[in-house]
């Protein structure tokens, strides 16, 4: 085998729009974590050699939410290989698999290995009795499933697959692997740069000691914490910045848990105010993060200049309902003007569907959210009973009807049966919400919110506009979004007609300029707003309900506060209303 090569074909794959077509961008948003683990344990593997002295293994990594798969192609190049070689389709979510597996055919039935891992398969494996019918269908096959993390694995993996002895199902979900030291996520900068403002990803910690019931989290990842260490990260920075990229997303369900942060916080400090580099980063963490003494003044002079927050629900049966009683939502105000006190934007994810919601309770919910809490950014969710998580086990175990396309297992779909809201109801209210929320009048709001805490409302516009139009306008969640869509007209989901030249190109470019038209007023609909506002000055001077102080008194008045205080008083008890101590990271 002197000279020979061994070739690994990584794809992420993407899914399937309500008309059948690939969900894909010129450049996608957000970058994928399970790809740069695996680029980057492959990567290293081929440093040590791991299949020889004389043996390459080239690697090929490819989001198919931010480029074409050729597939035929990569057929080829796979083939040309003298050593073999085999397709790796990569971090799998549900709503994923039933692309995944139309990507595999074509390479099964050309004889070469095909090696499937993800969310999918391994809370499949975690939580099931038996695999549902879709990874029934991936064995049947030959397809390679791999469940668990591969640190540590990885040559050990590739030898097999280049000797055409691997198992066809590898199950690592009760050996996960620690990560002080583990192999560092990486990607190239040609492939990073196919995402919207060139953000790398990395995980800085992974696991959850939370039980939340829709999670898979901490069921793939499981209940106890591990985490990197501040060598780790600022390898991951410096190795980043030179190929020339500076943002990161860190993918962790919630840094202000990881029991490293401080130190990690404070070698970024050190690499940003003492040697001058110019990196930021978005992080997630959970509505208590300001309870930890320092945490959020680190995190911005850390770079965290966009956050992630869990914020879920303001109702707190439903949260108690679904095991998610950290949140404490009488602190989210507090919370969230600690973050606007110093310059970073928020975010934070609201659930639709929970047992005691009504379309109308939901109306009432945002209301409250729009005039009482100072968030710059909300996108909303459908609970879904994802594969891997509590949630789906119990129907199943109940015998509970869902949905049976994996395809709509994306958040964005009804695929389970709501106890007070019929199917249409459900999906009405998810679809509506976007636009009850970010009304002309709030999107003021929430611009005269940033210039009153010192955030260029400028850096917000764009913000607005993408979390506002792409329900309505692209019909796809902003978290599944990028710049330009593209349309393959031969990428169509099996089973649904290729249409003709003659039919697709035509309504294509009215697509294409339609939807751009309604982009382009939306933009200028928000920035007349935000010139406007600019003319006035007086920034500072901005006070609404929202940025008022959060002592006891004042959340007394909140509607908040009135419309779930006796929820609150019966799930936490009156105490639970004082001002809470500082608390301290536990390690889960």
């Amino acid at each position: 085998m002197a000279g020979k090569r061994f070739r690994v074909a990584l794809v992420k794959p993407s899914h399937y729009d309500d008309d059948g077509y690939v969900i894909q961008w010129a450049k996608s948003f957000i970058p994928s974590n399970s790809l740069a683990s695996v680029y980057g344990l492959m990567r290293e593997a081929h440093a040590r050699r791991a299949l020889g002295p004389d043996v390459e293994i080239e690697i090929a990594a490819q989001d198919e939410t931010n480029t074409v798969i050729d597939t035929q192609r990569l057929i080829a190049w796979l083939q040309a290989a003298e050593a073999g070689g085999f397709l790796g389709l990569v971090g799998v979510q549900s709503n994923q698999f039933p692309r995944a597996l139309d990507i595999a055919r074509p390479f099964r039935q050309a004889g070469l290995p095909v090696a499937i891992g993800g969310f999918h398969v391994s809370g499949c494996k975690a939580m099931l009795p038996e695999m549902p019918p879709d990874i029934r269908e991936a064995l049947d096959l030959g397809c390679v499933l791999y469940c668990g993390e591969a640190e540590g694995r990885m040559d050990d993996f590739l030898r097999a697959m280049a000797a055409g002895t691997a198992e066809q199902v590898y199950d690592y979900m009760h050996d996960l692997p620690g990560m002080e030291a583990a192999t560092l996520p990486f990607l190239p900068e040609e492939v990073v740069r196919r995402n919207t403002g060139a953000y790398a990803s990395f995980d800085a910690g992974r696991g959850c000691p939370f039980q939340c019931s829709f999670c898979t989290i901490i069921n793939v990842q499981g209940r106890k914490s591990r985490f990197r260490t501040a060598d780790d990260i600022e390898r991951i920075v410096r190795e980043n910045a030179a190929q020339g990229i500076k943002r990161f997303f860190i993918t962790d369900d919630n840094f202000a848990r990881n029991k490293n942060w401080e130190e990690i916080l404070d070698r970024c400090i050190h690499l940003r105010e003492v040697e001058g580099m110019n990196f930021k980063f978005i992080i997630q963490v959970d509505t208590l993060c300001h309870k930890t003494p320092r945490f959020i003044e680190k995190a911005v002079r850390a770079g965290a200049h966009r956050v992630f927050i869990g914020l879920e629900n303001v109702n707190p049966d439903n949260l108690t309902a679904a095991k998610k009683r950290q949140n404490k939502i009488w602190e989210y105000r507090a919370m969230l003007q600690e973050w606007k006190r110093h310059g970073a934007m928020t975010y934070a994810g609201y659930i639709l569907g929970f047992p005691d919601d009504t379309a109308e309770k939901i109306k009432v919910d945002l209301e409250i959210i729009q005039r009482e809490l100072p968030l710059d950014l909300v996108e909303f969710f459908v609970l879904t009973p994802l594969p891997g998580s509590e949630d789906h086990k119990t129907l199943l175990r109940a015998g509970a009807w869902m949905d049976p396309d994996m395809n709509k297992y994306d958040l964005e779909h009804v695929v389970s049966r709501h106890p007070k809201m019929s199917a249409e109801e459900w999906q009405g209210i998810y679809e509506d919400s976007w636009q009850l929320f970010y009304t002309r009048e709030h999107v003021e709001t929430i611009l005269r919110r940033g210039a009153a805490n010192g955030l260029r409302m400028d850096k917000l516009v764009l913000p607005l506009v993408w979390f506002s139009g792409f329900v309505p306008i692209e019909r796809v969640h902003p978290l599944q979004g990028g710049w330009f869509r593209r349309k393959m007209r031969t990428q169509r989901r099996p089973g649904l007609p290729i249409e003709s030249r003659l039919s697709f190109y035509p309504k294509r470019a009215w697509e294409v300029v339609s939807r751009h038209a309604r982009w382009v007023a939306l933009f200028l609909r928000y920035e007349r707003i935000r010139r406007r506002i600019a003319r006035e000055g007086d920034f500072a001077a901005y006070r609404d309900t929202a940025l008022l102080p959060t002592d006891d008194e004042a959340l007394a008045d909140l509607q908040l506060m009135q419309v779930h205080g006796e929820h609150i008083a019966k799930t936490y008890g009156a105490p639970e209303l004082q001002r809470e101590k500082p608390r301290e990271v536990v390690n889960g």
